[in-house]
């Protein structure tokens, strides 16, 4: 039986440059969506994500900044452990200025397909929703696995493509989640 899970929003000083020391971003990646046309297929393309400390260090400053301009990170830990994480900015963007972009999320390899990720994209949808956003914006990496994660969760292509974020990660799927 697993232990309890505790989830929390994080305030920049709880961000130290250790807290994902443990975290294990570990993901063997078997297959990809790619944009044919107007149709997305689903191919063969392999590699592993994994990170090392100076990408972890990296991702803590990341999250650091994210607090720092007034947006939010969530964490769900096991005891102290960091297990999981979630960002949302606060920067509104789009023709109507309705969409907040997720910036992160990722479960511990060891941890996923256990509601964990779920859970912390609620979190961002209700910060989000408090700050007035109709929409969030993700760009999500494209393994079959993180997709059908947004998929379950109500995610669709998105109507507006943030061209910055796009070019930032082009071969991440833009999606958005109407709130």
């Amino acid at each position: 039986m697993m232990k309890s899970i505790t989830y929390q929003k994080l305030r920049q000083d709880e961000i130290g440059l250790d807290l994902l020391g443990s975290f294990n971003r570990y993901q063997e990646v078997k297959r990809c969506w790619r944009k044919d046309g107007n149709q997305w297929i689903l191919k063969d393309i392999s590699f592993t994500e994994d990170w090392n400390s100076k990408k972890k260090y990296a991702v803590a400053i990341g999250l650091q900044e994210c607090i720092e301009k007034n947006g939010f990170v969530f964490g769900a830990f096991i005891d102290s452990k960091l297990i999981g994480f979630s960002s949302l900015a606060s920067d509104f963007f789009g023709i109507n200025s309705e969409y907040l972009e997720m910036q992160m999320i990722h479960v511990s390899s060891e941890y996923r397909g256990k509601g964990i990720g779920k859970k912390l994209f609620e979190l961002i949808v209700d910060s989000a929703k408090s700050l007035g956003a109709r929409k969030l914006y993700i760009s999500a990496q494209s393994s079959e696995e993180s997709q059908a994660l947004y998929k379950a969760v109500g995610c669709v292509e998105a109507k507006e493509i943030n061209q910055t974020i796009a070019e930032n990660e082009p071969y991440d799927c833009q999606l958005e989640y109407v709130l």
